[in-house]
């Protein structure tokens, strides 16, 4: 994307000028959106967008200046600004000569697509976005369904005065569906959302049609729920997205954003016991195809599948750069940033509890009374404790052993390094699910995951 020239001569200016490190960070992106509202196509764009972000070190102090102009001289007069700025406070590298000798690392295509970004019309787009409303229509209770086609491209370039120079090519797309029931007694909503760093191909491992159709019936099973009981009760969370629960009230606490700062209750405990000896953590920015996955982060490391918690032991954080200058931790290939207008920052990629040895049937023997969470929705997490509140989406009384009666409007109410603790089986049946994280270096792709697992007692709020 840039002359390999202008990216030394930018970074040679930058050391010149007292920076310790200096780090370019290149992207253009090509995006598509289709949003379908109850058969009305509401927005159907496209368009591209680059830009570069430069970051500066100054020992562990950071100063970070991006722009959309990407000519010469606007990025060298970029690189002015930011020296200025600190005034020589580094280590001024007088016997530079520029021209770095850079050591290149381009993507091997792990994630590449089977069907390219420009495949494809949008007549078809259409069609498939209108066999996810029709399959959908499980009930005249059904009264709307809206459906969100999102794709993108993006190209990235990371060099540093280090001579790292890494290229990677990201394509993901995404299928999102909404559907509302509605009768007399309320409404209520059905979401499904698969994603994965595929193109089109997307639709050869999840129908349009069934898509739509979990969403409907996702609706119409809550339109039917009783209200929730309320208590202190066994509650067996499902696989796929149940994992968002600990991505929020763990996770977190792992990254080098908060563990560095010893804003985290999990702060320089690496080798201690943390959680359930039923319980390995993972985050693993390789897995092939996976919604957070790439080759290599925003800081240009190769990514790497990283065992966090190992049978209840905390073997290691999420390390980006300057986590691992605080805190003397190797980087692991997690630094990650939303776009060029944020600087990179530790976060999590694809994140999971590894599957156990019980049989999904087994967590529910034995439960004389207890929630099912099926499915999860969003929630809130106080930073640093991990006390959290999340919305079961789809939810079960398990009596004696059984999955009866939906219910709904059921919450879930703990802390993640206590409930971690609590989870006494894990079955064998991870799924993985996407979503969006937002964090410091802005809204990140990443998934989450889990084998259906059972805890032992957790606080549910409700409303019976």
């Amino acid at each position: 994307m840039l002359d390999e020239i202008l990216v030394g001569d930018v970074l040679h200016r930058a050391r010149l000028g007292g920076a310790d490190f200096a780090e370019l960070y290149v992207e253009r992106w090509r995006r598509r959106a289709l949003r379908v509202l109850s058969g009305e196509v509401k927005e159907a764009t496209s368009g591209i967008e680059y830009g570069a972000g430069l970051r500066l070190f100054y020992g562990t102090e950071v100063v970070y200046a991006y722009t959309n102009d990407l000519s010469p001289e606007r990025l060298l007069e970029l690189t002015e600004t930011l020296v200025k700025l600190k005034g020589s406070a580094g280590q001024v590298d007088t016997q530079g000569q520029g021209g770095l000798d850079f050591r290149k690392a381009v993507a091997q295509g792990l994630h590449t697509p089977a069907i390219p970004f420009t495949a494809r019309d949008k007549r078809y787009r259409l069609e498939r976005v209108r066999e996810a409303e029709a399959g959908a229509q499980v009930s005249p209770q059904i009264k709307q369904v809206q459906s969100n086609l999102m794709e993108w491209e993006q190209e990235v370039l990371v060099a540093n005065s280090d001579g790292k120079w890494a290229e990677d090519r990201r394509v993901r797309t995404r299928l999102y569906v909404t559907a509302i029931a509605q009768d007399e007694s309320g409404m209520q909503t059905g979401v499904v959302g698969p994603g994965l760093s595929v193109g089109l191909e997307l639709f050869d491992r999840y129908s349009p049609a069934e898509i739509g159709r979990k969403a409907g019936m996702q609706a119409l099973t809550n339109l039917r729920a009783k209200p929730a009981p309320a208590g202190s009760m066994p509650v067996v969370i499902g696989n796929g997205f149940g994992g968002v629960i600990f991505h929020e009230a763990l996770g977190h606490l792992l990254e080098t954003t908060s563990v560095a700062k010893k804003a985290s209750v999990l702060s320089d405990k690496l080798g201690e016991k943390v959680a359930s000896e039923v319980v390995t953590y993972i985050d693993d920015g390789t897995t092939p195809h996976g919604w957070g996955s790439s080759e290599f982060d925003d800081e240009g490391l190769p990514t790497e599948r990283t065992v966090l918690i190992e049978n209840g032991v905390l073997k290691s954080y999420m390390v980006d750069r300057l986590g691992g200058m605080l805190t003397g931790y190797r980087p692991t290939g997690s630094g990650r940033r939303q776009d060029y207008t944020f600087a990179p920052t530790s976060r999590m990629r694809n994140t999971y509890i590894a599957p156990g040895s019980t049989p999904r049937e087994k967590l529910f023997e034995g439960i004389e009374y207890g929630l099912y969470a099926a499915d999860m929705g969003g929630g809130q997490v106080r930073p640093g404790s991990g006390e959290y509140n999340f919305a079961v989406k789809e939810g079960y009384i398990i009596r004696n052993g059984r999955i009866e009666e939906p219910v709904r409007g059921a919450m879930l109410v703990g802390k993640g390094p206590e409930s971690i603790k609590r989870i006494v089986a894990v079955s064998d049946d991870l799924e993985m699910g996407p979503g969006m994280c937002g964090s410091l270096s802005g809204s990140l792709p990443v998934e989450v995951g889990q084998p259906h697992l059972l805890i032992s007692e957790i606080v549910v709020g409700g409303q019976a």
